[in-house]
C-alpha cells in the first residue's frame, strides 16, 4: 500500500506569511480565525516501510520532517527514509529545500524535467552550489507518458504529466513557456490500482490534464486562490491568479467547475495562498466546498492508496 502524506499544503511564504497582516494572516495569530498553520507546498510518498519519496523540497522541509517521524527511521547515527525527490518545476518554494538535505550521505537522487534541472544548473545553480556537499545526482524525467519508479518504491508507477503553469520569476522561460516549466505527477500503486494525480500548480485544464484527473481516484490540485483577483483586490500584487500560473476555484471554469465533474472519491486541494478566504474554517467559501466535496490539504494528511 502506497501512503501519500502531505508534509506542506500552504503556498509560497506559508501560512501565516511572515510578513503579511491579511485578514488570514492576522486572524490566526490572534485566535479570531478559526485556521490552522500550514507550511510550503509538498507530499512524501511511502510504502508503509521506512521508504519515501519527497514530492517538491520545500523551504520549511526541516519542519516538516520533524512533523513527520516516519521519514526519519534511525536505524544508523546517520540516517534518513528519503530515497529521491520529486520536483514538479523550479519554483523558490518547491526547490530551496534541497539546501537543507545538504548532509546527505550520498549524492540526492533528483527526479525532474530537462527544463527544470536547466534551470538549477544556470539561472538558480543548486546542483553547482550542492556539489560542495552532497551533490545531486539529476535524472532528466521523460515527458512521453513513460512510467518510471524510484528504487526501492518500486510498486508505486509515476508518470510526469506536462501542464500550463509558469516558470519561476527568475527563469529565462517566465515568459517563454517550455514543455516541462510544469509538471503534474501520476501516481499509482502497482498492487492496489489506485491512482492519484498530484499538480500544485495549474493555471489551464487542457485535455489531457483533464483526462488524468478523471482517471484518478484522487485528484490533489491547485489551491492557490478563491477569486481570479484576489490578490489585486488586497493591494497585495498587481497581477492576476491566472499571471501567477494558477487557476483559482470560483467563478465560471475555475476549479470548483472542474471538479464538479470527476468521478474521483476524493479531490483534495492543495498549494494555498494565506489570502484565500477557505483558510478560515467558518468562511462561506469553505461551506461551498464541503458542499461541493471538495477538501482542503492539511500538513499530515494521509491518504492510502
Amino acid at each position: 500500500m502506497t501512503i501519500l502524506r502531505v508534509l506542506g499544503s500552504a503556498a509560497g511564504g506559508g501560512f501565516p506569511q511572515w510578513n503579511c497582516n491579511c485578514r488570514n494572516c492576522d486572524g490566526v495569530r490572534r485566535g479570531t480565525v478559526r485556521a490552522t498553520p500550514r507550511t510550503q507546498s509538498s507530499i512524501a510518498l511511502g510504502d508503509g516501510q521506512h521508504n519515501w519519496l519527497v514530492v517538491n523540497a520545500s523551504p520549511d522541509i526541516l519542519a516538516q520532517l520533524r512533523s513527520s517521524p516516519a521519514l526519519q527511521p534511525a536505524r544508523t547515527p546517520r540516517d534518513t527514509g528519503i530515497v529521491g525527490v520529486v520536483l514538479m518545476d523550479a519554483q523558490i518554494d518547491h526547490v530551496t529545500g534541497l539546501l537543507m538535505l545538504r548532509e546527505h550521505r550520498q549524492a540526492l537522487p533528483v527526479y525532474a524535467s530537462a527544463a527544470v534541472i536547466s534551470d538549477l544548473s544556470t539561472a538558480f545553480p543548486l546542483t553547482r552550489m550542492l556539489s560542495h556537499y552532497c551533490g545531486l545526482d539529476t535524472r532528466a524525467l521523460a515527458l512521453d507518458g513513460t512510467a518510471f519508479s524510484v528504487p526501492p518504491l518500486d510498486d508505486v508507477a509515476l508518470t510526469a504529466i506536462p501542464l500550463e503553469s509558469k516558470a519561476p520569476p527568475y527563469s529565462p522561460s517566465r515568459n517563454a513557456r517550455r514543455v516541462g516549466d510544469n509538471i503534474g505527477l501520476r501516481i499509482v500503486d502497482r498492487k492496489s490500482g489506485r491512482r492519484a494525480f498530484y499538480a500544485p500548480g495549474l493555471a489551464r485544464v487542457e485535455p489531457h490534464v483533464l483526462d488524468e484527473m478523471g482517471a484518478a481516484d484522487v485528484v490533489l490540485v491547485d489551491g492557490t486562490c478563491w477569486r481570479n483577483d484576489e490578490m489585486l483586490a488586497l493591494g497585495f500584487s498587481t497581477k492576476t491568479a491566472a499571471d501567477m500560473g494558477h487557476l483559482a476555484q470560483s467563478g465560471p471554469g475555475g476549479m470548483i467547475d472542474v471538479l464538479d465533474q470527476l468521478p474521483a472519491t476524493r479531490k483534495v486541494l492543495i498549494h494555498i495562498n494565506n489570502t484565500n478566504p477557505i483558510l478560515d474554517e467558518d468562511s462561506p467559501q469553505r461551506r461551498e466546498l464541503e458542499a461541493h466535496g471538495i477538501e482542503v490539504a492539511y500538513d499530515g494528511m494521509e491518504i492510502s492508496l
